[in-house]
């Protein structure tokens, strides 16, 4: 039998980030994210139901999340479903939640922009439009953000070839 355990969502942080840190020294996070479901009540106004789902992050994303973002914080989290479950006072318990395995930062530093920024646990891989996130500062990547390679416009020496597949 086949399985596939993805998740992907884009929400708002609802506190900030308490970093801590397990005895082996890797960097643990535990965050709520509120992800809106706006719809159509039968009398026709719009209603915005929030979804609050928890997230742990682990590693870097731990870490980059609790530098750089706070309470209202946009954000997309990729990652996988786990259930954890315990027994309290007799009771079992369970609860559904979020390991992130990458965790992407919506807006700006200032808020209103669409700057982005990606970052990811060990061992994965980025795709190749996005900014990953290792030691280098956020003031690096701004500055650098600016300067790219020229692109051909299509219009210069060998562009009339019939050789040319396309």
């Amino acid at each position: 039998m086949a399985s596939y355990n993805r998740v992907i969502l884009v929400g708002n942080l609802t506190r900030d980030i308490e970093l801590r840190y397990i005895p082996s020294g890797q960097a643990v996070s535990d965050v709520t994210v509120a992800v809106n479901d706006r719809r159509k009540t039968a009398s026709g106004e719009w209603v915005d139901e929030p979804t609050f789902v928890d997230v742990t992050l682990w590693g870097r994303n731990a870490e980059v999340a609790s530098e750089f973002l706070s309470k209202g914080s946009p954000v997309l989290i990729e990652g996988r479903l786990k259930l954890d479950r315990w027994e309290t006072d007799g009771q079992k318990r369970s609860k559904l939640r979020v390991i992130c395995e990458k965790m992407q930062m919506l807006g700006s530093r200032s808020g209103g922009g669409s700057e982005q920024r990606t970052t990811q646990r060990s061992g994965g891989q980025t795709a190749e439009n996005q900014v990953s996130y290792d030691a280098q500062s956020v003031e690096d990547y701004s500055a650098d953000s600016g300067a790219r390679d020229a692109q051909p416009t299509g219009k210069g020496a060998g562009y009339e070839d019939p050789n040319i597949p396309f």
